[in-house]
Order: structure tokens, then C-alpha cells, then sequence
């Protein structure tokens, strides 16, 4: 398996937690509404991306464990997602 190999989603942040972590809720079709807990990647970390309960996220999953992930991106307000991961609009 290489780093190619991950899934990724967009979601919602439900919940925060301590030491950089969220309960996230998919969005996308691939795994509507699954919940997943998920940690800040490093990048977001040293740059001091600051995320809310609301925001929209990007997350990446392993295909070994479907219950943790990772937030790589965090989406503007103003401006939909775009992408293959991105939600139709209606």
C-alpha cells in the first residue's frame, strides 16, 4: 500500500476534542453520514489552521481502520468544494 491509497471525504465538524481533534460527519455519497474521529494533519498544525464545530472539511482515511481520519483542508465559507469528492449541486 502506498500513500496513493487513502479515501478521501468531505465532512462536517460536529465536535471539538483536546489535542487537535474533531468528530467529523461524512457528507459525501461514498459514506453519508458515518462519524469518524479524526486528528489535524501536521501541515495544518505548523500553518495554525483553526477549525470549528460547523466548518467543512477535507479528511483522508486508511481502507484498515473506517473509524479515524485525518483533516487535510478545511474549505472557505464563501466558496463550494470542488473536485470528485465534492457534493452535486442541486
Amino acid at each position: 500500500m502506498s500513500k496513493q491509497d487513502v479515501i478521501e471525504l468531505i465532512g462536517v465538524v460536529e465536535e471539538t476534542f483536546p489535542n487537535a481533534m474533531f468528530r467529523v460527519r461524512i457528507t459525501s455519497d461514498q459514506a453519508k453520514n458515518h462519524e469518524l474521529l479524526c486528528h489535524l494533519a501536521g501541515r495544518m498544525r505548523v500553518n495554525r489552521v483553526r477549525i470549528l464545530p460547523g466548518d467543512r472539511v477535507k479528511v483522508e482515511m486508511t481502507p484498515y481502520d473506517l473509524k479515524k481520519g485525518r483533516i487535510v483542508y478545511r474549505f472557505s465559507a464563501d466558496r463550494p468544494p470542488v473536485g470528485p469528492t465534492a457534493e452535486p449541486t442541486p
